[in-house]
């Protein structure tokens, strides 16, 4: 099994909307005492044990847009097949601090997914989707909203949706996909 959280490199981006992927495993390294840390793939890459289930934790360093390459290679060197590969990552569809595990799906307009999509040519993966909230008004810039801090008063919900998504990963490794969705998926 592979965990993936999204995100951009660099100081500039640590703590934006775009990058609560990273924050994500961040969260889960923190939990399960583990680092992702080491460079490989054009990644930052770490392993630990979740339940019973050995994991490769992968923090792509490509740049959103071009998640897949790095992706792809981890899955191929380690021979993980897509459905084997969770995928966290920001949605601006969702309230800050919403979670939504889905087994598979469409990009759903992120560029990230759509690349991981792109490099294997399938949808099939799972993921969980940490809301963000949406542009304050349709005419805002979207690449400005994600690249955006969040504000004082949306910062405690993504904290509550990390810790959800820390369960929902290690309730996914422990006793499968619907039941993560059952407990976890608002």
């Amino acid at each position: 099994m592979m965990i993936v959280g999204l995100g951009n490199p660099g100081i500039e981006y640590e703590g934006t909307r775009h990058n609560v992927g990273f924050a994500a495993m961040d969260a889960i390294c923190e939990k399960f005492d583990c680092s992702c840390k080491k460079m490989k793939f054009d990644a930052y890459v770490g392993d630990t044990q979740i339940g019973k289930k050995r994991v490769l934790l992968l923090k792509p360093l490509t740049y959103m847009n071009n998640s897949g390459r790095a992706v792809l290679a981890a899955a191929q060197f380690y021979k993980i097949p897509i459905e084997n590969i969770l995928v966290m990552y920001d949605d601006i569809s969702l309230e800050p601090g919403t979670v939504r595990i889905r087994r598979q799906g469409s990009a759903g307009g992120h560029n990230g997914i759509k690349d991981i999509i792109e490099v294997f040519g399938r949808d099939n993966f799972p993921r969980i989707k940490i809301g963000v909230g949406s542009k304050p008004h349709p005419d805002y810039d979207l690449k400005d909203w994600v690249l955006s801090k969040f504000k004082a008063d949306e910062k405690e919900a993504i904290e509550k949706a990390l810790e959800t998504t820390v369960k929902a990963v290690n309730e996914l490794l422990s006793r499968g996909i619907d039941s993560a969705m059952n407990k976890y998926s608002k």
